[in-house]
């Protein structure tokens, strides 16, 4: 039997990894599945999805803990943050740095299980780039650019699984990868935008300006167009298409959404873009079954 003391740490733990809204594991997994898929032309190894749904979890767990350590003295004036668990002082700072340094190693050792050179070295960077995300915010204009690059890196690691390479294919997909980030985390930033202008934090929200749903709209079609190019290339069946249609369809109900930037409607807008990677990501399974 647990005591509440350490149910209590347990729960707050959750908090920080934000294993307590797992709605946030898809954004990261659906590019991830898509690379599968088409890595392996639609005949993924289920060992290797496996290995990589886990490693998606306890990656951008590690990289929420990462992003609360580097933001703690800036989620205190921020109304949605300023609870979280290290901002208000019921996790130390050293509870989040072992706690981060745990689920990378956990992370590192599904990669080394799973036995593939290239995955293996891949997965440094993939490290680099989810611990140092967090303080870009500092510098970088649009720091979702970055977000979506180590966001988006299970992508070529899924090639090198599959195929020992990361092909031109992977690193296209990456970057649609990237533009879609951008679209959905600068509807989250505009949750923010006030608080973030106050504090000094660089959001492409606030690089945008007024062009911030424009800015969302144009990253959406160049997703689409990027990820439409692979199809063509590999002559995808319809279910391709219907997938992207729908996907369209979704981020064109976005549109209504954010025109107004009122902030729990782009709230809304950014939790909803499960739906346009679900889309994208059935239609490629669909499609590459038909193969």
């Amino acid at each position: 039997m647990m005591s509440p003391a350490l149910v209590e740490k347990l729960h707050l733990y959750a908090r920080l990894t934000r294993l307590d809204k797992p709605i946030g594991i898809l954004l990261l997994l659906w590019p991830t599945l898509w690379a599968l898929w088409l890595s392996a032309d639609g005949r993924p190894e289920w060992g290797v999805v496996v290995v990589f749904v886990l490693g998606t979890v306890l990656m951008r767990s590690a990289g929420c803990v990462i992003n609360d350590y580097a933001d703690r003295d800036f989620d205190k004036h921020v109304e949605r943050t300023k609870d979280r668990p290290l901002t208000a002082g019921r996790v130390t700072t050293r509870e989040a740095l072992s706690l981060f340094a745990v689920l990378c190693l956990l992370a590192f050792a599904l990669v080394l299980a799973l036995g593939r050179p290239l995955v293996i070295w891949l997965s440094v960077p993939a490290v680099f780039l989810a611990a140092s995300y967090p303080f870009t915010k500092r510098f970088l204009a649009i720091p979702q650019a970055y977000l979506g690059i180590a966001f988006g890196f299970g992508i070529p690691m899924a090639y090198a699984a599959h195929t020992g390479s990361v092909p031109g294919e992977a690193w296209l997909l990456l970057l649609a990868n990237v533009f879609w980030a951008v679209a959905y985390d600068t509807e989250y930033a505009m949750v923010d935008r006030e608080d973030d202008l106050k504090i000094g934090i660089k959001t492409s929200a606030i690089t945008f300006g007024r062009f911030d749903v424009a800015a969302v709209m144009g990253c959406y079609a160049l997703t689409l167009g990027l990820i439409a190019q692979i199809g063509a290339a590999r002559t995808l069946a319809w279910p391709f298409w219907a997938g992207l249609g729908i996907a369209a369809g979704i981020m064109l109900l976005h549109y209504r959404w954010i025109k107004g930037r009122e902030r729990m409607a782009c709230f809304r807008a950014f939790l909803h873009n499960n739906y346009v990677g679900m889309a994208i990501f059935l239609g490629l399974a669909f499609a590459t079954m038909l193969r």
